[in-house]
């Protein structure tokens, strides 16, 4: 898939979602309003969220895809990062803080008044609007990881676009919330005590706090400076180190600059006979090879001198082992 239309595709994601959640939240809100219920409100609330953080997605992706610059030339690729940390941020504050304080305050004042009735009719219909938007989602996760040949789960947990892991994760807090929400709804009016619809409340914040952690230590490490998957990494050393003239690689470093943009960096021992055009050659084949099976790698540099002893075990690895969990 080229990059193009794997971006053009991550930007369709977000804006279906967006759409959807602007709608639904409008719903929520005036359900919530008319039945009286603390969980039709947090739902509202969680929609807001939704729709703001797709907003900051969008922007996320519009930004991080400028090309390099003087003054960036690795380009905005991680800028991306900023925007979705700072929507994973805002999903933690305006959804999950609303959700838990407003549960609180209902069990607290434990008073309901309004007709239940229209909040089922749109909890019903949000289920259906949000399953159409996840289903969109999912979709893209299940053709991209049949591009990288791994399982959904897996590209899910170490894909560099997390506006669509983003996508992904709200949307199926989404079904959940409002499972949650007709759960408390139903009970509360079902025993006549507004204790279950509080419950529910505190419950879909919190589903919305987990969401906004995960996010928000996805996007940080991407920011510090994340490397490749592992087993990306290994066939990046296999195909570096099949290099006629390469005797072995010393050092290999990669880099996450964004969704779309890898960086790879290798100390390389060549053969003793390797003259400099030779040299020359295999970094051309390098770069060749690296970008034509992996077109998101878009920075090949090769050293052809050994790491230092002092060194080898201080600031380079050999190749980068994943960090102890």
């Amino acid at each position: 898939m080229p990059e193009a239309d794997v971006k053009t595709e991550s930007v369709g994601t977000v804006v279906v979602a967006g759409a959807a959640n602007l709608a639904i939240a409008v719903a929520k809100l005036v359900a919530g309003l008319i039945s009286g219920s603390a969980a039709m409100l947090s739902e509202a609330a969680h929609s807001v969220a939704d729709t703001t953080t797709e907003a900051l997605l969008y922007l996320a992706l519009r930004r991080g895809a400028r090309p390099a610059d003087v003054r960036h030339p690795f380009g905005y690729g991680k800028e991306s990062y900023v925007w979705a940390f700072l929507a994973a941020l805002f999903t933690f504050v305006a959804g999950a803080g609303f959700a838990i304080t407003h549960g609180v305050t209902t069990i607290l004042v434990h008073e309901h008044s309004g007709d239940y009735l229209v909040a089922y009719v749109v909890l019903a219909v949000s289920f259906a609007v949000e399953s159409v938007s996840l289903a969109r989602a999912t979709r893209q996760i299940r053709a991209e990881s049949r591009r990288w040949n791994t399982t959904p789960r897996r590209f899910l947990k170490l894909t560099a676009d997390t506006t669509i892991k983003a996508v992904f994760l709200e949307d199926s807090a989404a079904l959940i919330g409002l499972l949650l929400a007709a759960v408390g709804l139903g009970l509360s009016h079902l025993t006549g005590d507004e204790l279950y619809d509080g419950l529910a409340s505190i419950a879909i914040g919190l589903l919305l706090l987990v969401v906004a952690i995960t996010l928000a230590k996805a996007n940080i490490s991407l920011l510090v400076g994340r490397s490749v998957p592992e087993r990306l990494r290994h066939e990046i050393a296999a195909e570096l180190d099949g290099l006629p003239a390469v005797e072995r690689i010393d050092t290999l470093l990669t880099m996450q600059l964004g969704p779309e943009d890898m960086l790879v960096a290798a100390k390389v021992d060549f053969r003793d006979d390797a003259t400099g055009a030779d040299i020359e050659a295999a970094a051309d084949e390098a770069e060749r090879r690296l970008t034509a099976r992996y077109p998101e790698i878009g920075y090949v540099f090769l050293d052809p001198t050994p790491s230092r002893p002092e060194t080898r075990n201080r600031r380079t690895r050999h190749i980068q082992d994943e960090p102890p969990r």
